[in-house]
């Protein structure tokens, strides 16, 4: 199966060292201000929905989903990853509008 658009930027993003993941850390940069993105598996528990989506909106940092932890993972090279954000403007950004182009390509 081919890999979206956006897991091949994310990979690189992540190579680059703008990224950084898990539930905790992401909420430490959030908190920061550092976060520029917030991305959240679709399977996440609902306690972990609902803490980042509540410092996101706090913070007032975009939150996009994905749909698995699976998928976030694979993109960054990882084991399953639940939640992950993105540190620069320019990674988070291009990942947005390609995330949001996947997911009206999907009819979601």
């Amino acid at each position: 199966m081919k890999q979206p658009q956006w897991a091949g930027l994310l990979g690189l993003a992540n190579r680059a060292r703008k990224v950084i993941s898990g539930e905790e850390l992401t909420v430490k940069e959030i908190q920061k201000g550092r976060a520029k993105l917030v991305l959240l598996s679709r399977d996440a528990s609902p306690n972990t929905k609902k803490k980042i989506q509540d410092k996101a909106g706090y913070y007032q940092v975009p939150v996009k989903w994905v749909d698995n932890r699976y998928a976030l993972g694979q993109a960054i090279g990882k084991d399953a990853r639940v939640v992950l954000a993105v540190l620069d403007a320019g990674f988070a950004g291009k990942l947005s509008s390609l995330i949001d182009q996947c997911a009206r390509e999907a009819g979601i």
